[in-house]
């Protein structure tokens, strides 16, 4: 008996803190996302640095539109430097699993800098929400971008793929 009250109240005790995250999005929530990523040689001749950023908005429990901004920098030695970056809007269909709340939809934007061809492009897109405390969590996405013309690049002829991971905050 005391062993079936031990594990009763362990069992308890682990869901106990699931639930007081269980609360995630609310209709009229917002939210921010923020990621950077970058990668230099040792001599810090040829670097690379990308960062995004995404401000949201939730017009149901479940349904989010979102602005998103990215921003990547490039530079190689003998070659010199470049910038592209991308502008999207998104519509996301979340799910409530208490502090998991993964994600389906699609964008739509423009893609533009030194080294792309400026151009139109609409994706499907996908990811994890993990609620880390009440207010903030970690992301997880990815997301398939078709180009809306015909004017492609030799690398992403059919289109590009987009990995996203970052740091969330909702309010």
């Amino acid at each position: 008996m005391l062993t079936k009250t031990i594990v009763a109240l362990s069992v308890f005790g682990l869901l106990l803190p699931a639930a007081a995250f269980a609360q995630g999005f609310s209709q009229g929530d917002k939210e921010v996302l923020l990621n950077g990523a970058g990668v230099s040689d040792k001599d810090f001749d040829n670097t690379i640095f990308s960062v995004e950023g995404s401000l949201g908005y939730f017009f149901t429990r479940n349904i989010e539109a979102a602005v998103r901004q990215a921003l990547a920098f490039t530079e190689v030695e003998n070659a010199g430097s470049s910038w592209n970056a991308s502008t999207r809007g998104a519509l996301d269909y979340h799910l409530d699993l208490g502090r998991f709340w993964p994600f389906v939809g699609g964008n739509i934007g423009y893609i533009y800098g030194d080294d792309v061809s400026d151009k139109w492009e609409a994706g499907i897109e996908g990811g994890l929400k993990f609620f880390v405390n009440t207010t903030t969590f970690i992301l997880g996405m990815l997301e398939y971008d078709w180009f809306l013309n015909n004017n492609h690049d030799d690398g992403f002829s059919d289109g590009q793929r987009v990995y996203v991971a970052g740091l969330g905050f909702r309010w």
